[in-house]
């Protein structure tokens, strides 16, 4: 398998393999960005079979695209003071009051920063306008190559309990999901029947492109993350997690480069919100910056645009879930980006957490982290406390997410981008069952059916095992989301206070029911006391029947704060259900604290 830690911009590894003989697949690095519609005041969408409408000025070397921002409404104004200040106005989206302009000026962004009405001005690249931008080339149909391939259970579906959810519901046709990436194999046998071509477009330089075929794709990314969402239950080769829903393809990566540009992020978020995709998935980062720092005038520019187009999605009814990232990066810790602009010279840059990554950091989206084959974080995995939503399969090592790849093809990607489609499947599976569910509604459903996942042996992983950097809320349950019947209940948390004062024992216990036999002999425990001066400390586990378990005496010149960990106990010899307690003795005078919360996991 190929080693799934990536810096480039799609959240996925470089190499997949093609299943059954097929001659295996290099994957284009690429990232992924949206599409979105003009707004009423621009200039209507080109027909299907009509080539996208003729730009304002022909292409020149040097030619450099810019967000102008305004406020919200008619934007006629500000798009006049585009073209008297030597530019020209590629695309604009009025309801978000965001200009896409075109300029071979290096003074344009600082001119147009002084005219009345302007908020804010930043180039969105640090290279040229690629000449394809003004007359875009179509991406060929492949060729396709029949299956014999059958459906079987892959232990991504089965770790999520799709397999169980299918027997529920499958979800429903009227449900639009977006997957805003490199395009998607519209003929591939396994997506041809759940494919919307209709709701389908290029959004590749910043504006719809909505002839037939524009919405292929140039790589194979996008591909596979439209079958894991929703590959069609037809027999052959694999199955979705929610094969019952319409997917559309919004292919915001461009040609050649594969890149996905502020601008194209915006069309697609935009053309999500105007054509009901009730669920949008996006596995890449917005390019050339990997994290975009509000501080720099271009990059609060980018980060103000995107946010905006997001926002009018969202307020359109349509949740954005997107992969947290393939740096193995903690992203509540910022300190250095080394990889951008990654469209011209990369520089090493002192960064900080104000510097946030986009799309997946915007407030709104849903944030998803990458799992292995069991309750394991994938190596690669970027991470972060506050900062993931939810966790799902992603791949690593020996365990890939299989998949399809365009001309009927299949085959094995690692990377968060794997685990992102997962999310939205799942989602889409919620809205099938409750259509008037609001993205608020989606994101609290995807934390409440999430089963909670403790940390590892790691230091980086801190929180609780109900929320922590790893894993956030848990990894998403494709049963529980279509209303199943979850298997009994193995987490147990209690998140009363209980106060420590000097020189006294006192106990915060939990009550376990639901469960048969003995305690495993991996009983885990979590425990999260915050104190001044942790060497005072004793901590035992009680068990129901009042058998003890010492947990930890911490030496008396411990002076650290705090105990945020979690302890293996063999129980084996216990009872399971009952009331168990963690008992902890403050042994000295001076320093005190309280049981924040604890937690057993059978």
């Amino acid at each position: 398998m190929p080693t799934p830690l990536i810096s480039s911009r799609l959240r996925r590894p470089l190499v997949a393999f093609a299943a059954v003989g097929a001659a295996l697949v290099t994957a284009v690095p690429a990232s992924a960005a949206p599409a979105a519609p003009q707004e009423a005041s621009a200039p209507a969408a080109p027909a299907a079979s009509a080539a996208p409408a003729a730009p304002q000025a022909v292409w020149a070397a040097g030619t450099r695209a810019y967000l102008v921002i305004t406020a919200p409404g008619d934007t006629s104004a500000v798009r006049g003071a585009v073209t008297a200040n030597g530019g020209t106005v590629f695309a604009h989206y009025d309801a978000i009051g965001v200009i896409v302009a075109h300029s071979t000026s290096a003074s344009f962004a600082g001119t147009m920063r002084g005219v009345s009405g302007v908020q804010q001005v930043g180039a969105t690249r640090t290279s040229d306008v690629p000449a394809d931008a003004y007359n875009p080339a179509l991406p060929a149909a492949p060729s396709q190559s029949p299956t014999t391939l059958t459906e079987s259970n892959r232990w991504d579906m089965t770790q999520i309990k799709a397999d169980k959810a299918w027997a529920v519901s499958t979800g429903s046709a009227s449900v639009k999901v977006g997957v805003l990436d490199t395009g998607v194999d519209d003929l591939h046998q396994d997506i041809a029947p759940n494919f919307n071509a209709a709701d389908s477009v290029s959004c590749a330089y910043g504006r719809p492109d909505t002839r037939t075929g524009a919405w292929r794709d140039i790589g194979d990314h996008g591909t596979h993350v439209a079958g894991t969402i929703a590959a069609a239950r037809n027999g052959k080769g694999v199955i979705g997690v929610a094969p019952g829903v319409r997917i559309s393809s919004v292919r915001v990566a461009e040609p050649t480069t594969s890149m996905f540009f502020a601008e194209n992020t915006i069309c697609g978020f935009m053309w999500a919100g105007d054509h009901g995709f009730k669920v949008t998935n996006n596995s890449y980062y917005t390019d050339p910056w990997m994290f975009n720092c509000p501080d720099d005038a271009d990059q609060a520019a980018i980060i103000e645009g995107v946010r905006r187009a997001q926002q009018y999605a969202e307020g359109k009814g349509s949740l954005q879930v997107a992969a947290a990232g393939n740096s193995n990066y903690d992203l509540a810790n910022k300190r250095t980006d080394r990889s951008s602009p990654n469209d011209s010279t990369p520089v090493t840059r002192t960064i900080t957490n104000a510097c946030i990554d986009i799309p997946t950091e915007l407030p709104g989206v849903v944030t998803v982290a990458a799992m292995g084959n069991g309750n394991v974080k994938a190596s690669y995995s970027n991470f972060g406390r506050g900062i993931i939503d939810v966790a799902a399969p992603g791949g690593d090592g020996a365990y890939g997410v299989y998949s399809t790849l365009p001309g009927g093809k299949y085959g094995n990607m690692n990377g968060t981008s794997m685990a992102s489609p997962h999310v939205a499947g799942v989602a889409a599976l919620m809205v099938s069952a409750d259509p008037g569910a609001t993205p608020a509604d989606l994101r609290a459903r995807l934390a409440a059916q999430a089963n909670d996942t403790a940390c590892p042996s790691d230091s980086r992983c801190t929180g609780t095992t109900a929320d922590n950097a790893f894993f956030g809320e848990g990894q998403v349950d494709a049963l529980k989301a279509v209303g199943g019947t979850p298997p009994p209940a193995r987490y147990f948390e209690n998140t009363t206070d209980v106060a420590v004062i000097d020189n006294t024992t006192v106990e915060s216990p939990i009550t376990v029911t639901g469960l048969t036999g003995n305690a495993p002999a991996a009983l885990r425990v979590g425990v999260d006391i915050k104190h001044t001066y942790r060497g005072d400390l004793v901590l035992s586990l009680v068990a129901p029947d009042g058998t003890v378990y010492l947990l930890e005496d911490f030496p008396d010149g411990d002076s650290a704060d705090n105990v945020v960990k979690t302890y293996t106990v063999n129980a084996s010899s216990e009872v399971a259900a009952g009331t168990w307690k963690l008992r902890v003795r403050d042994s000295a005078a001076q320093d005190t604290g309280r049981i924040d919360a604890w937690n057993l996991t059978f």
